[in-house]
């Protein structure tokens, strides 16, 4: 008798336990957060589908461009060798011949060729359409308009979530939480060298508006080991990811 009511005791705890470890669970996965904004797709020229998100009422591309044809039907030049890069022409490349890499990287002579190097019905991203972006994450409009490494947590929120795109450090992981993906694409600098540490470190993007002191395009760095995203400008023949609005 005593050991049935020992065992009927066992499996009370038991089942106590259980349920106690599926709410803490439960509460566990409430915390992680849900992306919720619209989705959809476009097209550009050359056949590629692009994944996109609408964020404070705009449409973004949620993936790096990799467009090598202009609006226009005309080629970009394929910039991949160093001498080729080194021209003052409008070109991409794909960072370190990799195929791995998210997207192509076009310098700023492509970003402002005439013949159009956003798809049909989008444009390049200026540098008011990315303060938006970041003021819709929680950055605040006069942190928005400053130079060098601003906010707080809003790279966290925009970069793709968790290992798919970026190389972990310490206790940052990105929650992707806008639905943005932003990737860490690297860079290439305008005598022919591929960014260093490289894919999964670093991610750039220009926008398609001047720096009025400097004359340079403004763009956009998140970093692996920052929370924050860095604001500046820099010289043409720079090699960067590229997102694209819709008009």
């Amino acid at each position: 008798m005593k050991t049935n009511q020992l065992m009927r005791t066992l499996v009370i705890l038991f089942s106590f336990i259980t349920l106690t470890f599926a709410i803490s669970s439960c509460e566990e996965d409430d915390t992680i957060p849900v992306v919720v904004n619209e989705t959809s797709t476009m097209t550009d020229i050359d056949g590629n589908v692009y994944k996109t998100v609408k964020i404070n009422g705009k449409w973004w591309m949620a993936e790096n461009l990799t467009v090598k044809t202009f609006r226009d039907g005309s080629t970009i030049l394929d910039g991949q060798t160093d001498n080729n890069w080194k021209d003052t022409l409008s070109a991409y490349c794909l960072y370190n011949n990799l195929a791995t890499a998210p997207g192509l990287l076009y310098n700023s002579y492509a970003v402002l060729n005439a013949k159009g190097l956003a798809p049909q019905g989008w444009h390049i991203a200026t540098d008011e359409d990315w303060k938006n972006l970041e003021q819709s994450q929680g950055m605040s409009a006069v942190t928005a308009n400053l130079f060098g490494w601003r906010g707080s947590d809003e790279a966290q929120k925009l970069k793709i979530a968790a290992s798919q795109g970026w190389q972990r450090y310490a206790d940052l992981w990105p929650t992707n939480e806008s639905g943005f993906s932003a990737t860490a694409g690297s860079c290439r600098l305008s005598n022919g060298t591929f960014g260093d540490p490289g894919l999964r470190h670093t991610g750039f993007w220009w926008t398609a508006t001047f720096d009025n002191s400097s004359g340079e395009l403004l763009y956009r760095y998140m970093d692996y080991k920052k929370t924050t995203i860095l604001r500046s400008h820099c010289e043409k023949g720079y090699g960067f990811s590229v997102r694209c609005v819709k008009d």
